[in-house]
C-alpha cells in the first residue's frame, strides 16, 4: 500500500502539532517563563511595505490563493477549505490555508506587521528554506495567531522535519512517536483577541529563539533547535479561514539583546 502523499503529510503533521501544542498550553508547568523584555535588538530595515499604491514589490509572490491589495491592506482569504478528490483527470486538492511569499533572507530577524481578524481561524507568520531538504518543503518555523492562543512551531525539527514525514508511513505504529517529537517542539500560550480589532503583531527570531508580543505584550516564547536555522530564505504569510488582514509589514535584522 502506497505512503500518504507529501499534501496529505502537511495537512497531518499540521493538525497534530496544532492538537499537541494546544495540550501542551493546557499545563503550565509545560510553558517556559515567557521574557517579559524583547529577545533582539532591531538593525538595519531589510524590507517595508504599507501596501497603498499600485506597484508591488517584485519580492512578493502567490504561494496558495487567494490574497488581494485593498485599501492599503494585504487580505487573504481561504478558498481551498475543502479537499477536492481527484476526478476527470485532474489531481486531488488538499484543504490548505491562503499563504503569500515574500523572498528575503533572514537569520536573526523582527518582523512587526498589523494583523486583524476578519473571519479567520488563524493569522501567521513562517520562515522557509526551500533549499533545505531535512523537511518537507523546506519549512523551519512559524507563529500563528488565533483569538484563543498563540503557537509557535518549530518544523524543522518537528511537524514539517524528515523524521516525522518517514514515521508518518507508518502511522498506527509510530503514533507515540510522532506524539512525542511534535510535543517537544510546539507550544501555544493562551490569547483573548477580538475579531475586527487592529493589533501589531511581532515575530522576534534570535538564535534557537521565538518570542512572539501583541501590541507590545509578550504572547509566547519557545526556545527549540530548528528555530536556530542558519538562513531563512522565505518569509509566508498565512491566513485560514475568512478573512485576515496584514499592514504595515516591517522586517529587520537583528542581533540578540541578553
Amino acid at each position: 500500500m502506497n505512503g500518504p502523499t507529501p499534501l496529505q503529510i502537511t495537512a497531518i503533521c499540521f493538525t497534530n502539532a496544532c492538537l499537541l501544542a494546544s495540550m501542551r498550553a493546557l499545563d503550565p508547568a509545560k510553558q517556559p517563563p515567557l521574557p517579559e523584555k524583547p529577545i533582539a535588538v532591531k538593525k538595519e530595515l531589510l524590507f517595508s511595505d504599507d501596501f497603498k499604491g499600485a506597484d508591488r514589490d517584485k519580492r512578493w509572490h502567490r504561494v496558495v490563493d487567494t490574497f488581494t491589495f485593498e485599501n492599503g491592506a494585504l487580505k487573504g482569504t481561504q478558498t481551498r477549505d475543502q479537499n477536492i478528490p481527484a476526478a476527470d483527470g485532474k489531481p486531488e486538492v488538499k484543504a490548505h490555508a491562503a499563504v503569500y511569499g515574500l523572498e528575503l533572507p533572514t537569520k536573526d530577524s523582527v518582523i512587526e506587521a498589523k494583523i486583524r481578524f476578519d473571519g479567520a481561524t488563524m493569522i501567521d507568520v513562517e520562515f522557509d528554506d526551500r533549499k533545505f531538504t531535512g523537511s518537507h518543503y523546506g519549512h523551519i518555523a512559524r507563529a500563528q495567531a488565533k483569538l484563543n492562543g498563540v503557537t509557535i512551531l518549530d518544523e524543522r525539527e518537528g511537524t514539517q522535519s524528515g523524521r516525522v514525514v518517514e514515521l508518518k508511513k507508518n502511522m498506527a505504529a509510530n503514533k507515540g512517536e510522532i506524539d512525542k517529537i511534535v510535543a517537544a517542539h510546539s507550544i501555544t500560550y493562551p490569547a483573548q483577541l477580538e475579531a475586527g480589532k487592529t493589533y501589531l503583531f511581532c515575530v522576534e527570531t534570535v538564535g534557537n529563539e521565538m518570542r512572539v508580543s501583541i501590541d507590545g505584550k509578550v504572547a509566547a516564547f519557545l526556545k527549540s533547535d530548528g528555530i536556530g536555522h542558519t538562513t531563512k530564505s522565505k518569509i509566508e504569510l498565512g491566513v485560514a479561514g475568512k478573512s485576515g488582514w496584514f499592514e504595515d509589514i516591517k522586517v529587520w535584522n537583528a542581533e540578540k539583546s541578553r
